[in-house]
Protein backbone atom coordinates (compact mmCIF):
# COMPACT_ATOMS: atom_id res chain seq x y z
CA UNK A 1 0.00 0.00 0.00
CA UNK A 2 0.47 3.36 -0.34
CA UNK A 3 2.78 2.92 -3.55
CA UNK A 4 6.68 2.78 -4.47
CA UNK A 5 7.60 6.52 -3.09
CA UNK A 6 5.99 5.67 0.10
CA UNK A 7 7.52 4.58 3.37
CA UNK A 8 6.12 3.00 6.78
CA UNK A 9 6.09 5.94 9.24
CA UNK A 10 6.26 3.42 11.65
CA UNK A 11 10.31 3.52 10.85
CA UNK A 12 12.07 5.95 12.99
CA UNK A 13 13.44 9.45 10.91
CA UNK A 14 16.79 10.51 12.00
CA UNK A 15 14.98 13.91 12.32
CA UNK A 16 13.79 12.77 15.75
CA UNK A 17 17.28 13.28 16.84
CA UNK A 18 18.35 16.30 15.61
CA UNK A 19 19.14 18.70 17.92
CA UNK A 20 21.87 16.13 19.69
CA UNK A 21 24.95 14.18 18.05
CA UNK A 22 23.74 10.49 17.60
CA UNK A 23 26.18 7.46 18.16
CA UNK A 24 25.93 4.45 16.38
CA UNK A 25 25.03 3.05 20.12
CA UNK A 26 21.62 5.45 19.86
CA UNK A 27 18.69 3.69 18.78
CA UNK A 28 14.90 4.25 19.37
CA UNK A 29 12.64 1.20 19.17
CA UNK A 30 8.86 1.72 18.52
CA UNK A 31 8.17 0.83 21.70
CA UNK A 32 10.13 4.11 23.35
CA UNK A 33 8.92 5.98 20.61
CA UNK A 34 5.17 5.91 21.82
CA UNK A 35 5.78 7.74 24.72
CA UNK A 36 9.26 9.00 25.86
CA UNK A 37 10.29 9.43 29.00
CA UNK A 38 13.47 11.62 29.82
CA UNK A 39 16.42 11.31 31.90
CA UNK A 40 17.48 14.35 34.07
CA UNK A 41 17.63 15.52 37.80
CA UNK A 42 16.37 18.96 36.60
CA UNK A 43 17.15 19.14 33.05
CA UNK A 44 18.33 22.78 32.42
CA UNK A 45 18.28 23.68 28.30
CA UNK A 46 21.62 25.51 27.97
CA UNK A 47 20.91 26.12 23.93
CA UNK A 48 20.92 29.84 23.21
CA UNK A 49 17.52 30.83 21.75
CA UNK A 50 17.35 31.31 17.42
CA UNK A 51 17.98 35.19 16.84
CA UNK A 52 18.24 35.93 20.27
CA UNK A 53 20.95 38.92 21.77
CA UNK A 54 23.32 37.09 24.07
CA UNK A 55 23.36 38.16 27.61
CA UNK A 56 26.46 39.73 28.87
CA UNK A 57 27.44 36.34 30.72
CA UNK A 58 26.99 34.69 27.65
CA UNK A 59 29.33 36.96 25.60
CA UNK A 60 32.08 36.81 28.85
CA UNK A 61 31.84 33.18 28.36
CA UNK A 62 32.32 33.15 24.59
CA UNK A 63 35.45 35.42 25.50
CA UNK A 64 36.78 32.69 28.07
CA UNK A 65 36.14 29.92 25.45
CA UNK A 66 38.51 31.89 23.31
CA UNK A 67 41.46 31.76 25.59
CA UNK A 68 40.37 29.04 27.35
CA UNK A 69 44.26 27.28 27.65
CA UNK A 70 45.11 30.75 29.44
CA UNK A 71 43.30 29.71 32.45
CA UNK A 72 44.60 26.85 34.79
CA UNK A 73 41.50 26.88 37.36
CA UNK A 74 37.69 27.96 37.53
CA UNK A 75 38.03 27.21 41.30
CA UNK A 76 37.93 30.87 42.36
CA UNK A 77 34.55 31.82 40.57
CA UNK A 78 31.25 31.36 42.05
CA UNK A 79 29.33 27.66 41.19
CA UNK A 80 26.95 29.27 38.89
CA UNK A 81 29.51 31.02 36.81
CA UNK A 82 32.07 27.91 36.16
CA UNK A 83 29.34 25.60 35.72
CA UNK A 84 28.13 27.79 32.76
CA UNK A 85 31.93 27.70 31.32
CA UNK A 86 31.55 24.18 31.58
CA UNK A 87 28.15 23.45 30.25
CA UNK A 88 29.38 25.80 27.32
CA UNK A 89 32.54 23.87 26.94
CA UNK A 90 30.87 20.46 26.55
CA UNK A 91 28.05 21.69 24.35
CA UNK A 92 31.13 23.35 21.85
CA UNK A 93 32.98 20.38 22.49
CA UNK A 94 36.05 22.35 23.59
CA UNK A 95 36.51 20.01 26.81
CA UNK A 96 39.95 18.06 26.96
CA UNK A 97 42.18 16.70 29.60
CA UNK A 98 43.80 20.05 30.01
CA UNK A 99 40.81 21.82 30.47
CA UNK A 100 39.14 19.92 32.19
CA UNK A 101 41.72 20.13 35.14
CA UNK A 102 40.99 23.65 35.50
CA UNK A 103 37.44 22.67 37.17
CA UNK A 104 38.69 20.57 39.72
CA UNK A 105 37.57 21.54 43.15
CA UNK A 106 34.73 23.69 41.42
CA UNK A 107 32.00 22.47 43.19
CA UNK A 108 29.67 21.62 39.99
CA UNK A 109 26.38 20.38 40.42
CA UNK A 110 25.55 18.75 37.14
CA UNK A 111 28.24 16.72 34.79
CA UNK A 112 26.63 16.06 31.40
CA UNK A 113 29.22 14.27 29.45
CA UNK A 114 27.31 11.85 27.61
CA UNK A 115 28.44 10.59 24.51
CA UNK A 116 31.19 12.75 24.61
CA UNK A 117 34.21 12.02 22.51
CA UNK A 118 37.91 10.71 24.96
CA UNK A 119 36.13 10.20 28.58
CA UNK A 120 37.45 7.98 30.15
CA UNK A 121 38.43 6.84 33.54
CA UNK A 122 40.96 9.58 33.84
CA UNK A 123 38.25 12.04 33.97
CA UNK A 124 36.96 10.37 36.64
CA UNK A 125 38.74 12.07 39.67
CA UNK A 126 38.22 16.05 38.63
CA UNK A 127 34.81 14.70 38.46
CA UNK A 128 34.49 13.11 41.97
CA UNK A 129 36.63 16.24 43.04
CA UNK A 130 33.27 18.18 42.94
CA UNK A 131 32.13 16.24 46.20
CA UNK A 132 29.26 16.72 47.94
CA UNK A 133 28.20 19.75 45.23
CA UNK A 134 28.07 17.05 42.75
CA UNK A 135 24.24 16.43 41.86
CA UNK A 136 24.24 14.82 38.80
CA UNK A 137 26.06 13.12 36.24
CA UNK A 138 25.85 11.67 32.22
CA UNK A 139 28.57 9.16 31.71
CA UNK A 140 26.34 7.88 29.21
CA UNK A 141 27.97 6.37 26.00
CA UNK A 142 32.29 6.72 27.33
CA UNK A 143 34.63 4.47 28.18
CA UNK A 144 34.19 4.20 31.88
CA UNK A 145 35.23 0.96 33.43
CA UNK A 146 34.09 -0.39 37.13
CA UNK A 147 37.32 1.54 38.43
CA UNK A 148 36.39 4.41 37.51
CA UNK A 149 33.03 4.47 39.75
CA UNK A 150 35.29 3.77 42.63
CA UNK A 151 35.74 8.35 41.95
CA UNK A 152 32.22 8.56 42.75
CA UNK A 153 32.04 6.96 46.46
CA UNK A 154 32.60 10.61 48.20
CA UNK A 155 30.01 12.32 46.20
CA UNK A 156 27.11 11.86 48.70
CA UNK A 157 24.71 13.83 47.63
CA UNK A 158 24.40 12.32 44.11
CA UNK A 159 20.60 12.23 42.85
CA UNK A 160 20.88 11.13 39.00
CA UNK A 161 23.46 8.59 37.01
CA UNK A 162 23.56 7.90 34.13
CA UNK A 163 25.32 4.81 32.52
CA UNK A 164 23.61 4.13 28.94
CA UNK A 165 25.72 1.98 26.91
CA UNK A 166 28.72 2.11 28.93
CA UNK A 167 29.83 -1.63 27.99
CA UNK A 168 32.45 -1.94 30.63
CA UNK A 169 30.44 -1.34 33.52
CA UNK A 170 29.67 -4.87 35.48
CA UNK A 171 27.80 -6.19 38.42
CA UNK A 172 30.98 -4.43 40.24
CA UNK A 173 30.40 -1.09 39.13
CA UNK A 174 26.98 -1.13 41.13
CA UNK A 175 28.64 -2.30 43.95
CA UNK A 176 30.72 0.81 44.03
CA UNK A 177 27.60 2.92 43.90
CA UNK A 178 26.00 0.72 46.30
CA UNK A 179 26.57 3.48 48.84
CA UNK A 180 25.28 6.20 47.09
CA UNK A 181 21.75 6.01 49.38
CA UNK A 182 20.49 9.88 47.81
CA UNK A 183 20.27 8.72 43.99
CA UNK A 184 16.84 8.86 42.88
CA UNK A 185 17.84 7.94 39.38
CA UNK A 186 19.58 5.62 38.03
CA UNK A 187 19.63 4.68 34.24
CA UNK A 188 22.12 1.52 32.46
CA UNK A 189 20.62 1.00 28.94
CA UNK A 190 21.77 -1.63 26.83
CA UNK A 191 24.41 -3.13 28.93
CA UNK A 192 25.58 -6.49 28.50
CA UNK A 193 27.14 -7.26 31.78
CA UNK A 194 25.05 -6.62 34.94
CA UNK A 195 23.39 -9.39 35.78
CA UNK A 196 20.56 -10.40 38.28
CA UNK A 197 23.11 -10.70 40.92
CA UNK A 198 24.89 -8.09 40.92
CA UNK A 199 21.15 -6.24 41.08
CA UNK A 200 21.26 -6.90 44.92
CA UNK A 201 23.50 -4.18 45.48
CA UNK A 202 20.66 -1.52 44.53
CA UNK A 203 18.54 -2.87 47.25
CA UNK A 204 20.48 -0.53 49.73
CA UNK A 205 19.39 2.86 47.75
CA UNK A 206 16.16 3.19 49.52
CA UNK A 207 15.12 6.89 47.81
CA UNK A 208 15.04 5.62 44.41
CA UNK A 209 12.51 6.45 42.36
CA UNK A 210 13.42 6.18 38.61
CA UNK A 211 15.17 3.15 37.16
CA UNK A 212 15.91 2.25 33.64
CA UNK A 213 17.46 -1.16 32.83
CA UNK A 214 15.80 -1.01 28.92
CA UNK A 215 17.99 -3.97 27.09
CA UNK A 216 19.92 -5.51 29.60
CA UNK A 217 19.37 -9.33 28.83
CA UNK A 218 21.42 -10.99 32.34
CA UNK A 219 18.61 -9.51 34.66
CA UNK A 220 16.11 -12.09 34.84
CA UNK A 221 15.55 -12.67 38.29
CA UNK A 222 17.03 -9.82 39.83
CA UNK A 223 14.10 -7.55 40.14
CA UNK A 224 13.52 -9.33 43.52
CA UNK A 225 15.92 -7.32 45.05
CA UNK A 226 13.70 -4.06 44.63
CA UNK A 227 11.30 -5.08 46.67
CA UNK A 228 12.57 -3.36 49.47
CA UNK A 229 12.14 -0.19 47.56
CA UNK A 230 9.33 1.62 48.75
CA UNK A 231 9.94 4.88 46.56
CA UNK A 232 10.18 3.79 43.23
CA UNK A 233 7.79 5.26 40.53
CA UNK A 234 8.92 4.63 37.06
CA UNK A 235 10.73 0.95 35.96
CA UNK A 236 12.05 0.18 32.61
CA UNK A 237 12.74 -3.30 31.38
CA UNK A 238 11.40 -2.36 27.45
CA UNK A 239 13.85 -5.11 25.42
CA UNK A 240 14.43 -7.36 28.00
CA UNK A 241 13.88 -10.59 26.77
CA UNK A 242 14.82 -12.35 29.73
CA UNK A 243 11.92 -10.85 31.87
CA UNK A 244 9.42 -13.35 32.20
CA UNK A 245 5.90 -14.11 34.53
CA UNK A 246 7.93 -14.37 37.20
CA UNK A 247 9.82 -11.10 37.19
CA UNK A 248 6.32 -9.60 37.44
CA UNK A 249 5.89 -11.38 40.85
CA UNK A 250 8.35 -9.34 42.49
CA UNK A 251 7.05 -6.19 40.76
CA UNK A 252 3.91 -7.02 42.14
CA UNK A 253 5.61 -5.35 45.43
CA UNK A 254 6.46 -1.88 44.25
CA UNK A 255 3.38 0.00 45.09
CA UNK A 256 4.41 3.14 44.60
CA UNK A 257 5.02 2.36 40.58
CA UNK A 258 3.70 4.52 38.48
CA UNK A 259 5.33 3.81 35.09
CA UNK A 260 5.98 0.50 34.26
CA UNK A 261 7.66 -0.26 30.94
CA UNK A 262 8.05 -4.13 29.81
CA UNK A 263 7.83 -3.88 26.10
CA UNK A 264 9.56 -7.06 24.05
CA UNK A 265 9.43 -8.92 27.04
CA UNK A 266 8.31 -12.71 27.47
CA UNK A 267 5.30 -11.47 29.84
CA UNK A 268 2.47 -12.93 29.26
CA UNK A 269 -1.14 -13.07 30.60
CA UNK A 270 -0.32 -14.95 33.87
CA UNK A 271 2.23 -12.59 34.64
CA UNK A 272 -0.42 -9.49 34.20
CA UNK A 273 -2.53 -11.20 37.19
CA UNK A 274 0.41 -10.13 39.32
CA UNK A 275 -0.13 -6.35 38.73
CA UNK A 276 -3.28 -6.09 40.02
CA UNK A 277 -1.94 -4.55 43.08
CA UNK A 278 -0.30 -2.11 41.32
CA UNK A 279 -3.34 0.95 42.08
CA UNK A 280 -1.32 3.97 41.31
CA UNK A 281 0.18 2.60 38.14
CA UNK A 282 -0.37 5.78 34.92
CA UNK A 283 1.55 3.94 32.17
CA UNK A 284 1.99 0.42 31.05
CA UNK A 285 3.71 -0.06 28.24
CA UNK A 286 3.70 -3.85 26.84
CA UNK A 287 4.30 -3.70 23.25
CA UNK A 288 5.60 -6.87 21.92
CA UNK A 289 4.65 -8.94 24.96
CA UNK A 290 2.85 -12.22 24.37
CA UNK A 291 -0.69 -11.17 26.35
CA UNK A 292 -3.94 -11.47 24.74
CA UNK A 293 -7.53 -9.81 25.44
CA UNK A 294 -7.48 -11.62 28.74
CA UNK A 295 -5.02 -9.52 30.50
CA UNK A 296 -7.58 -6.60 30.43
CA UNK A 297 -9.56 -8.10 33.25
CA UNK A 298 -6.26 -7.90 35.38
CA UNK A 299 -6.00 -3.94 34.32
CA UNK A 300 -9.57 -3.42 35.00
CA UNK A 301 -8.60 -3.15 38.53
CA UNK A 302 -6.44 0.02 37.94
CA UNK A 303 -8.31 2.88 38.11
CA UNK A 304 -4.91 4.68 37.95
CA UNK A 305 -4.22 3.80 34.41
CA UNK A 306 -3.98 6.19 31.99
CA UNK A 307 -1.61 4.87 29.07
CA UNK A 308 -1.63 1.58 28.02
CA UNK A 309 0.43 0.07 24.83
CA UNK A 310 -0.82 -2.85 24.04
CA UNK A 311 0.73 -2.49 19.99
CA UNK A 312 2.07 -5.53 18.33
CA UNK A 313 0.92 -7.95 21.07
CA UNK A 314 -1.25 -11.12 20.34
CA UNK A 315 -4.40 -8.85 20.46
CA UNK A 316 -7.54 -10.37 18.65
CA UNK A 317 -11.30 -9.62 18.86
CA UNK A 318 -12.20 -12.70 21.38
CA UNK A 319 -12.52 -10.97 24.42
CA UNK A 320 -12.08 -7.48 23.83
CA UNK A 321 -15.50 -6.63 25.41
CA UNK A 322 -12.90 -5.91 28.52
CA UNK A 323 -11.91 -2.65 26.97
CA UNK A 324 -14.92 -0.79 28.31
CA UNK A 325 -13.98 -1.28 31.56
CA UNK A 326 -10.71 1.04 31.52
CA UNK A 327 -12.55 4.12 31.66
CA UNK A 328 -9.94 5.96 32.68
CA UNK A 329 -7.84 6.04 29.77
CA UNK A 330 -6.32 8.72 28.08
CA UNK A 331 -3.77 6.89 25.47
CA UNK A 332 -4.30 3.57 23.86
CA UNK A 333 -2.00 1.84 21.84
CA UNK A 334 -3.78 -0.78 19.51
CA UNK A 335 -1.56 -0.79 16.12
CA UNK A 336 -0.26 -3.58 14.57
CA UNK A 337 -2.94 -6.26 16.16
CA UNK A 338 -5.55 -8.79 14.32
CA UNK A 339 -8.32 -7.05 15.51
CA UNK A 340 -11.09 -5.39 13.57
CA UNK A 341 -14.23 -2.92 13.81
CA UNK A 342 -15.72 -5.14 16.36
CA UNK A 343 -13.35 -4.07 19.24
CA UNK A 344 -14.57 -0.40 18.42
CA UNK A 345 -17.62 -1.17 19.73
CA UNK A 346 -15.68 -1.82 23.39
CA UNK A 347 -13.77 1.72 22.80
CA UNK A 348 -16.77 3.95 22.12
CA UNK A 349 -17.76 4.51 25.83
CA UNK A 350 -13.87 5.78 26.47
CA UNK A 351 -14.70 9.02 26.54
CA UNK A 352 -11.30 10.40 28.17
CA UNK A 353 -9.60 9.08 24.95
CA UNK A 354 -6.97 11.79 23.74
CA UNK A 355 -4.76 9.43 22.01
CA UNK A 356 -5.68 6.01 19.88
CA UNK A 357 -3.44 3.91 17.58
CA UNK A 358 -4.88 1.68 15.60
CA UNK A 359 -2.03 1.44 13.00
CA UNK A 360 -1.89 -1.71 10.64
CA UNK A 361 -5.37 -3.42 11.82
CA UNK A 362 -8.03 -4.47 10.13
CA UNK A 363 -9.84 -1.16 10.08
CA UNK A 364 -12.91 -0.09 7.66
CA UNK A 365 -15.31 3.08 7.00
CA UNK A 366 -18.14 0.85 8.81
CA UNK A 367 -16.40 0.90 12.40
CA UNK A 368 -15.55 4.75 12.48
CA UNK A 369 -19.17 5.44 13.60
CA UNK A 370 -17.90 4.59 17.11
CA UNK A 371 -14.97 7.01 17.48
CA UNK A 372 -17.48 9.99 16.53
CA UNK A 373 -18.37 10.32 20.27
CA UNK A 374 -14.84 10.62 21.47
CA UNK A 375 -14.67 14.37 21.44
CA UNK A 376 -11.49 14.55 23.94
CA UNK A 377 -9.72 12.85 21.40
CA UNK A 378 -6.36 14.94 20.00
CA UNK A 379 -3.85 11.88 18.25
CA UNK A 380 -5.65 9.48 15.98
CA UNK A 381 -3.63 6.59 14.09
CA UNK A 382 -5.25 4.86 11.37
CA UNK A 383 -2.57 4.13 8.91
CA UNK A 384 -2.70 1.18 6.68
CA UNK A 385 -6.56 0.44 7.80
CA UNK A 386 -9.29 -0.27 5.48
CA UNK A 387 -10.48 3.40 6.10
CA UNK A 388 -11.56 4.92 3.39
CA UNK A 389 -13.06 8.43 2.45
CA UNK A 390 -16.92 7.36 3.32
CA UNK A 391 -15.80 6.83 7.33
CA UNK A 392 -13.84 10.54 7.17
CA UNK A 393 -17.44 12.09 7.97
CA UNK A 394 -17.44 10.12 11.42
CA UNK A 395 -14.38 12.30 12.29
CA UNK A 396 -16.18 15.85 11.40
CA UNK A 397 -17.09 16.33 15.01
CA UNK A 398 -13.76 15.71 16.74
CA UNK A 399 -13.13 19.49 17.04
CA UNK A 400 -10.20 18.72 19.26
CA UNK A 401 -8.25 16.61 17.19
CA UNK A 402 -5.00 18.18 16.51
CA UNK A 403 -2.57 15.01 15.12
CA UNK A 404 -4.27 12.80 12.24
CA UNK A 405 -2.39 9.50 10.33
CA UNK A 406 -4.01 8.64 7.08
CA UNK A 407 -0.74 7.50 5.37
CA UNK A 408 -1.48 4.28 3.55
CA UNK A 409 -5.25 4.32 3.92
CA UNK A 410 -7.82 4.31 1.16
CA UNK A 411 -8.89 8.21 1.52
CA UNK A 412 -9.19 9.52 -1.49
CA UNK A 413 -9.05 13.40 -2.53
CA UNK A 414 -13.04 14.01 -2.07
CA UNK A 415 -13.00 12.31 1.39
CA UNK A 416 -10.43 14.99 2.02
CA UNK A 417 -13.26 18.02 1.98
CA UNK A 418 -14.93 16.17 5.06
CA UNK A 419 -12.22 17.31 7.35
CA UNK A 420 -12.13 20.89 6.45
CA UNK A 421 -13.74 21.62 9.31
CA UNK A 422 -10.92 20.42 12.18
CA UNK A 423 -9.68 23.75 12.87
CA UNK A 424 -7.39 22.04 16.02
CA UNK A 425 -5.55 19.96 13.24
CA UNK A 426 -1.64 20.61 13.60
CA UNK A 427 -0.31 17.37 12.25
CA UNK A 428 -1.58 15.70 8.99
CA UNK A 429 0.18 12.70 7.47
CA UNK A 430 -1.47 11.81 4.00
CA UNK A 431 1.34 9.54 2.76
CA UNK A 432 -0.87 7.60 -0.02
CA UNK A 433 -0.34 7.66 -3.61
CA UNK A 434 -4.11 8.75 -4.57
CA UNK A 435 -3.85 11.84 -2.82
CA UNK A 436 -3.19 14.76 -5.52
CA UNK A 437 -3.43 18.52 -5.83
CA UNK A 438 -7.43 18.33 -5.90
CA UNK A 439 -6.78 16.83 -2.37
CA UNK A 440 -4.47 19.76 -0.63
CA UNK A 441 -7.14 22.13 -2.08
CA UNK A 442 -10.03 20.89 0.00
CA UNK A 443 -7.54 21.45 2.99
CA UNK A 444 -6.32 25.36 2.48
CA UNK A 445 -8.67 26.25 5.72
CA UNK A 446 -6.38 24.21 7.88
CA UNK A 447 -4.23 27.45 8.33
CA UNK A 448 -3.26 25.64 11.79
CA UNK A 449 -0.79 22.76 10.68
CA UNK A 450 2.29 22.57 11.48
CA UNK A 451 2.89 19.29 10.16
CA UNK A 452 2.14 17.78 6.98
CA UNK A 453 3.24 14.82 5.21
CA UNK A 454 2.41 14.68 1.50
CA UNK A 455 5.31 11.86 1.23
CA UNK A 456 4.16 9.56 -1.61
CA UNK A 457 1.34 12.16 -2.68
CA UNK A 458 1.30 13.18 -6.22
CA UNK A 459 1.63 16.96 -5.80
CA UNK A 460 2.53 18.94 -8.48
CA UNK A 461 4.16 22.57 -9.09
CA UNK A 462 0.04 23.42 -9.83
CA UNK A 463 -0.49 21.78 -6.21
CA UNK A 464 2.01 23.72 -4.28
CA UNK A 465 0.03 27.49 -4.92
CA UNK A 466 -1.92 26.07 -1.79
CA UNK A 467 0.52 25.20 0.39
CA UNK A 468 0.67 29.81 0.80
CA UNK A 469 -2.53 28.58 3.42
CA UNK A 470 0.11 27.04 5.44
CA UNK A 471 1.99 29.54 7.15
CA UNK A 472 2.96 27.99 10.23
CA UNK A 473 4.24 25.11 8.60
CA UNK A 474 7.36 23.53 10.28
CA UNK A 475 8.12 20.54 8.59
CA UNK A 476 6.46 19.52 5.06
CA UNK A 477 7.71 16.08 3.27
CA UNK A 478 6.52 15.87 -0.62
CA UNK A 479 8.66 13.33 -2.41
CA UNK A 480 6.35 11.88 -4.72
CA UNK A 481 8.13 12.90 -7.96
CA UNK A 482 5.73 15.68 -9.36
CA UNK A 483 7.84 18.77 -7.98
CA UNK A 484 10.30 20.95 -10.44
CA UNK A 485 12.12 24.30 -9.35
CA UNK A 486 8.84 26.40 -10.14
CA UNK A 487 6.79 24.36 -7.98
CA UNK A 488 9.59 24.93 -5.12
CA UNK A 489 9.41 28.74 -5.21
CA UNK A 490 5.63 28.27 -3.64
CA UNK A 491 7.55 27.04 -0.29
CA UNK A 492 9.98 29.96 -0.17
CA UNK A 493 7.82 31.64 1.90
CA UNK A 494 7.06 29.08 4.66
CA UNK A 495 9.51 30.68 7.02
CA UNK A 496 9.21 28.43 9.99
CA UNK A 497 10.07 25.82 8.37
CA UNK A 498 12.48 23.57 10.52
CA UNK A 499 12.15 20.57 8.40
CA UNK A 500 12.20 19.92 4.59
CA UNK A 501 11.89 16.78 2.40
CA UNK A 502 11.74 16.88 -1.46
CA UNK A 503 13.31 13.43 -2.36
CA UNK A 504 13.12 11.91 -4.62
CA UNK A 505 11.71 14.52 -7.02
CA UNK A 506 13.96 13.83 -9.98
CA UNK A 507 13.88 17.41 -11.89
CA UNK A 508 15.11 19.60 -8.93
CA UNK A 509 17.87 21.39 -9.82
CA UNK A 510 20.28 23.52 -7.85
CA UNK A 511 18.27 26.30 -8.68
CA UNK A 512 15.35 25.07 -6.24
CA UNK A 513 18.30 25.46 -3.68
CA UNK A 514 18.07 29.67 -4.09
CA UNK A 515 14.31 29.46 -2.83
CA UNK A 516 15.36 27.94 -0.02
CA UNK A 517 18.07 29.63 0.82
CA UNK A 518 15.53 32.32 2.58
CA UNK A 519 14.45 29.52 4.85
CA UNK A 520 16.85 30.28 7.52
CA UNK A 521 14.97 28.12 10.45
CA UNK A 522 15.85 25.19 8.82
CA UNK A 523 17.61 22.06 10.92
CA UNK A 524 17.05 19.31 8.58
CA UNK A 525 17.01 19.21 4.52
CA UNK A 526 16.35 16.32 2.28
CA UNK A 527 16.71 16.66 -1.20
CA UNK A 528 17.94 13.10 -2.55
CA UNK A 529 17.62 11.77 -5.71
CA UNK A 530 17.63 15.02 -7.19
CA UNK A 531 20.04 16.80 -9.74
CA UNK A 532 21.71 18.92 -7.30
CA UNK A 533 25.52 19.54 -7.87
CA UNK A 534 28.10 21.12 -6.12
CA UNK A 535 27.87 24.17 -7.68
CA UNK A 536 24.27 24.60 -5.78
CA UNK A 537 25.63 24.06 -2.51
CA UNK A 538 26.01 27.85 -2.50
CA UNK A 539 22.69 28.38 -2.12
CA UNK A 540 22.40 26.76 1.35
CA UNK A 541 25.27 28.89 3.36
CA UNK A 542 22.49 31.13 4.94
CA UNK A 543 21.12 28.27 6.31
CA UNK A 544 22.72 28.41 9.67
CA UNK A 545 20.80 26.30 11.83
CA UNK A 546 20.86 23.30 9.33
CA UNK A 547 22.26 20.20 11.39
CA UNK A 548 20.84 17.87 8.98
CA UNK A 549 21.81 17.57 5.04
CA UNK A 550 20.47 14.93 2.65
CA UNK A 551 21.83 14.93 -0.67
CA UNK A 552 21.76 11.32 -1.49
CA UNK A 553 22.16 10.31 -5.51
CA UNK A 554 22.88 13.66 -6.61
CA UNK A 555 26.01 15.25 -7.78
CA UNK A 556 27.94 16.10 -4.61
CA UNK A 557 30.27 14.29 -2.81
CA UNK A 558 31.45 14.19 0.80
CA UNK A 559 34.48 16.75 0.18
CA UNK A 560 32.24 18.95 -0.97
CA UNK A 561 29.73 18.59 2.05
CA UNK A 562 32.60 18.41 4.47
CA UNK A 563 34.04 22.05 3.44
CA UNK A 564 30.91 23.47 3.24
CA UNK A 565 30.00 22.53 7.26
CA UNK A 566 33.82 23.66 7.58
CA UNK A 567 33.45 27.06 6.01
CA UNK A 568 29.65 28.11 6.26
CA UNK A 569 27.62 25.42 8.46
CA UNK A 570 29.03 24.66 11.58
CA UNK A 571 25.75 23.31 13.33
CA UNK A 572 26.11 20.94 10.59
CA UNK A 573 26.33 17.29 12.44
CA UNK A 574 24.55 14.76 9.73
CA UNK A 575 25.09 14.70 6.16
CA UNK A 576 24.83 12.08 3.25
CA UNK A 577 26.41 12.79 0.11
CA UNK A 578 25.83 10.55 -3.12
Amino acid sequence: MGGACSRKQDQQDNEDDLHRRVSGRYFKSGSSKWLRTSFSRASTDISQGIGSCPSLMELCISRIREDINKYSTFSMLPRDISQQIFDDLVCSQCLSDYILEAFRDCALQDINLGEYPGFNDSWMDVISSQGSSLLSVDLSGSDVTDSGLINLKDCRNLQALNFNYCDQISDQGLKQISGLSNLTTISFRKNNLITDQGMRYLSGLTNLVKLDLERCPKIHGGLVHLEGLSKIESLNVNCCNCITDADMKAVSGLRSLKSLQIASSKVTDNGVTFLKALHKLTLLNMEGCRVTAACLESLSVLGALLYLNLSRCNLTNDGSDKFSKLQSLKVLNLGFNDISDAILVHLKGLTNLESLNLDSCRISDEGMINLAGLHRLKSLVLSDTGVGSGGLHHLSGLVNLESLNLSFTDVTDGGLRKLSGLSSLKSLNLDARQITDIGLAALTNLTGLTHLDLFGARITDSGTNYLRSFKNLRSLEICGGGLTDAGVRNIKDLTSLTLLSLSQNHHLTDKCLKSISGLTQLVSLNIANSRITRAGLQHLKPLKNLKSLTLESCKVTADDMKKLQSTDLPNLVSFRPE
